[in-house]
């Protein structure tokens, strides 16, 4: 569907065993040990590398195949990244071994490694995988037969126009790694900045005269729980947070929000300006958000705890206290007091931070909120540049 000038000539239709042949050599003697997982986010990493230690052994590692540099390896578990498995290629120049599970191959020919790597990492193989495949025992793994696998048709331009795709994407995917670090290093930055500027120690501005340590219900009042969704009925018309929302960057709430059986959504578990939202239990205990305008009429579900901060105190700043390493480590500590994690409205109350003069707290809050803006604005760009390479994906091949 998309082609770079100077490339009009039709792509030489194939099957993929034209191009490759089953790699089955094993680790018989067991004189490799590195192991290396498929990952469909990662690709062929070693295992220390995703698991941070060795999981096999030299004891169970007869059985597995060799692979080298430039070999491809099938992983037929589905996943959200990879529906159909992931294909990946091996770029370690030491050899490494894979499970008996996964499907190798390698180049029968002189082919352009970084084309077919790009290849498989787009959609245009999982029609046939689809098509083909046989409805196995599990549902999370495609269940195909290698000679159908390598029955695959594969359309393959000339070589020129090979290493003009494999190219092109190599620069938008070095482009996107660049956009993620500035993304990290921003985060890193603020982190560091504000945690400084929150702190008696680092902070050029502290004063023990106009400081005052301070407990969260010293400047906020509330520390309310959300609406019992489980009693309540749906209108599909209002939106609501819910405590997966906390733990979620996008903010993507649900349209549905919960409303009694007479139709009427009850006005207390509407969030408000100065709000801040705490997840109280689970996974995503502790985690915080702070309402804004821009949200609209939001309301907050069960599992959650809505604060209001107090007009003479800058909400801003009383949420950043909430980001930092000293609050995490008071979460552990408080959601440890029981057998399953969680804080309550009494133990959130408790949480104790530095307040400075209204002025001061003003300035922090506008930095953190200046530099917040930053990193969205450029995690909305990496986003971009990622959506990019799914159309590119989806359309330089056939």
């Amino acid at each position: 569907k998309l082609r770079f000038p100077g490339f009009d000539e039709p792509w030489n239709t194939a099957l993929l065993s034209d191009y490759f042949v089953k790699s089955t050599k094993k680790n018989s003697d067991g004189m490799i040990s590195n192991v290396i997982c498929n990952s469909a986010k990662q690709g062929l990493i070693p295992q220390r590398e995703y698991f941070d230690k060795d999981i096999a052994n030299s004891d169970n590692t007869n059985g597995y195949y060799i692979i080298e540099s430039n070999d491809f390896v099938y992983n037929p578990r589905k996943s959200a990244d990879a529906p159909y498995g992931p294909i990946s290629s091996y770029q370690y120049p030491e050899a490494g071994i894979v499970s008996p599970l996964y499907l190798c191959f390698r180049a029968k020919r002189e082919i352009n490694p970084l084309y077919f790597e790009w290849y498989f990492r787009s959609s245009t193989w999982h029609r046939y995988i689809y098509m083909s495949g046989d409805s196995g025992a599990r549902h999370d793994r495609v269940s195909i037969k290698d000679d159908v696998f390598f029955a695959m048709p594969i359309n393959v331009p000339s070589a020129k126009e090979q290493e003009r795709i494999s190219l092109f994407l190599d620069a938008i995917e070095r482009r996107i790694e660049t956009q993620r670090t500035l993304v990290e290093t921003l985060k890193k930055y603020k982190r560091g900045v504000i945690s400084a500027l929150l702190s008696s120690k680092t902070n050029p501005y502290y004063s023990s005269e106009t400081w005052k340590e301070v407990a969260l219900c010293d400047v906020a009042s509330g520390f309310e729980y959300g609406m019992n969704a489980a009693a309540t009925v749906y209108d599909g018309s209002h939106k609501y947070i819910r405590i997966t929302d906390i733990d979620d960057n996008s903010h993507l709430y649900s349209q549905d929000v919960p409303v009694s059986p007479e139709g009427q959504v009850d006005e207390k578990y509407r969030v408000r300006e100065n709000d801040i939202l705490f997840a109280r239990t689970g996974a995503s205990v502790g985690k915080s958000y702070r309402y804004q305008r821009s949200d609209g009429d939001l309301y907050y579900a069960g599992f959650l705890i809505r604060i209001h901060v107090n007009s003479d105190v800058n909400c801003g700043y009383v949420f950043q206290n909430t980001l930092t390493e000293a609050y995490r480590r008071w979460v552990l500590l408080e959601s440890a007091r029981s057998g399953q994690p969680g804080i309550n409205a009494e133990q959130y109350k408790q949480y104790r931070f530095l307040l400075p003069p209204l002025e001061l707290q003003n300035k922090i809050s506008t930095l953190a909120t200046n530099l917040d803006n930053l990193i969205c604005k450029e995690e909305n760009l990496l986003s971009q540049i990622e959506q990019v390479k799914i159309a590119l994906l989806q359309r330089l091949f056939i």
